[in-house]
């Protein structure tokens, strides 16, 4: 099992466009093979001192994959090249981290 959690620095303004467009693609994610979590996220002002200053701009995507060939099968899927062309322009900074547990 792997994680990925997967940024969108979304351009002022246009981040409720861009979850529109997330979140009609998400039930299909969901339903691919190997998908066990895929959940767009927004800061939360929590008033905790160690989190850092909450951004209007920023999607968190949190995700959970059977394994790197289902992720990597996911990120070749149409839905997803669909997506990438019609968020195009909106995104200024993106980021990705995989990790996997630490502990069995």
């Amino acid at each position: 099992m792997i994680y990925v959690i997967a940024t969108s620095d979304v351009k002022p303004g246009m981040r409720e466009k861009f979850l529109e467009i997330f979140n009609a693609m998400v039930p299909t994610v969901r339903a691919e093979k190997g998908c066990l979590m895929y959940q767009p996220n927004v800061d939360y002002p929590s008033g905790l001192s160690a989190q850092k200053p909450c951004s209007d701009t920023l999607v968190t995507i949190l995700e959970c994959w059977e394994s790197m060939d289902a992720l990597k099968a996911h990120l070749a899927s149409p839905h997803m090249n669909d997506y990438r062309e019609k968020t195009r322009g909106m995104v200024s900074a993106k980021t990705m981290n995989v990790v996997e547990p630490a502990c069995k």
